[in-house]
């Protein structure tokens, strides 16, 4: 048995950002993983969608998907090359609170540790439909792994991962379909801006199926079927052996410094649930790593930004306007537009719309929900300014460079 600092099952963004900090701060970490380092971001979603998202052929985002990946991979293998980290390949499970075994081809080891990091990351959510054994239906890393153009492709599923396969599929050629159950793709997305981005895709050619039900997978005339319903917690049975509180759906059960039900054990990333995006793990990581070193920080995880990765991209922070009014919040809005822009007219990307939201009483940035060239790097800037209590008056006293995008965020038209 080997006594450490701190065990890391799972060496994905969350895991291997914690290793890294950990070591860094001088504390002694094993992190087990039982596949390739990087977790599912780098090697079958965030990273091999961009190069998709930022390649103009089909074959040539296949080109640069197997050249990228692997660079990376062995990029966060450098990471864990770190004197205070091992990093122990193999399949980890508890034993009880304070052990974790770790099975690997013909080795045994056993590690005990006073804290142990739970990164398990998450899996497809797989929606129980007739026929979904059909071999032409698979998902994000199924489709990813395809060697061929479809020439029909169906989604099932208008959220982050359906939405941004639909956007780069049809501009590679694809015959597009995207059926979704709600009446409006993108829930995490302000409305306007959502039904926005929607029709603008319709036009390019995209055919999307609102407020419909998949009930048979036969009845689904393409070459492929890709299930987009979103992902769920990884969870394994072991948890309960440590004594983990943890729901097969909504994931491992936290407090906010991550910590689970017993001590020193702590789940940080999709695994929890909570907001399932690499950089909330990452951010995750740093919150507890912290918490074990007895350093207090000013992460607001109350504050946290997403894109969507379609053409043009959208993103967002803090609530929508349809959550503002139902929270019952007095709030302004301002909308601003590409069009409008120099830089977009210059850059020939004048579609999009941006809505800022702020406190009528105080000016406090509540909120920024955008689509258009950039938009997550607009919505990065109001997120850095959320973070500090920025109010509307303070942004507008803020020089901004001309002519930059940015710009947007000061030239409201209302």
């Amino acid at each position: 048995m080997t006594t450490t600092d701190l065990i890391i099952i799972g060496a994905g963004p969350g895991g291997y950002h914690a290793a890294e900090y950990a070591a860094k701060s001088g504390l002694q970490v094993v992190i087990i993983e039982k596949e390739e380092v990087g977790g599912t971001c780098l090697n079958r979603g965030c990273i091999p969608t961009k190069t998709y998202v930022h390649s103009a052929t089909f074959v040539e985002a296949r080109e640069r998907m197997v050249t990228v990946v692997p660079q990376l991979r062995q990029g966060v293998e450098g990471i864990l090359s770190h004197p205070n980290i091992t990093l122990v390949r193999g399949t980890a499970s508890f034993v009880d609170s304070g052990t974790v075994c770790c099975d690997a081809i013909a080795t045994h080891e056993t590690f005990t540790a006073k804290n142990i990091i739970i990164a398990t990351g998450s899996e497809t959510k797989w929606l129980p439909i007739t026929g979904c054994d059909d071999s032409r239906v698979v998902d994000s890393t199924g489709l990813l792994n395809f060697e061929t153009l479809p020439k029909r492709l169906a989604i099932i599923g208008a959220g982050v991962i359906g939405m941004e396969f639909a956007s780069v599929f049809q501009r590679f050629g694809s015959e597009v379909t995207i059926i979704e159950y709600l009446k409006e793709c993108l829930p995490a997305l302000d409305s306007d801006i959502a039904k926005r981005l929607r029709k603008l895709l319709e036009k390019r050619g995209i055919t999307f199926k609102m407020k419909t039900a998949v009930e048979n997978i036969a009845d689904i005339d393409a070459d492929i079927v890709l299930m987009a319903t979103g992902r769920k917690p990884r969870v394994q049975e072991d948890f309960a052996k440590a004594g983990i509180v943890y729901d097969d759906r909504k994931g491992i059960t936290v407090n906010d410094n991550f910590e689970t039900t017993v001590k020193g054990i702590y789940a940080i990333g999709d695994v929890n649930g909570r907001q399932m995006l690499a950089h909330a793990a990452e951010m995750q990581a740093r919150r507890v790593v912290n918490h074990i070193l007895g350093k207090a920080d000013g992460i607001r995880f109350d504050i946290m930004p997403a894109a969507i990765f379609t053409e043009p991209e959208a993103a967002c922070v803090g609530p929508s306007e349809d959550q503002l009014k139902e929270q019952g919040i007095d709030y302004q809005c301002k909308k601003s537009f590409w069009r409008a822009n120099g830089k977009a007219q210059a850059m020939g990307e004048t579609e999009g719309m941006l809505k800022l939201f702020s406190d009528t009483a105080s000016g406090r940035i509540l909120g920024c929900h955008a689509y258009g060239a950039h938009a997550a790097d607009i919505v990065q800037e109001v997120s850095v300014l959320m973070c500090k209590n920025t109010t509307l008056a303070e942004l507008y006293d803020m020089t901004h460079i001309h002519p930059t995008l940015s710009e947007i965020l000061i030239s409201p038209t209302n």
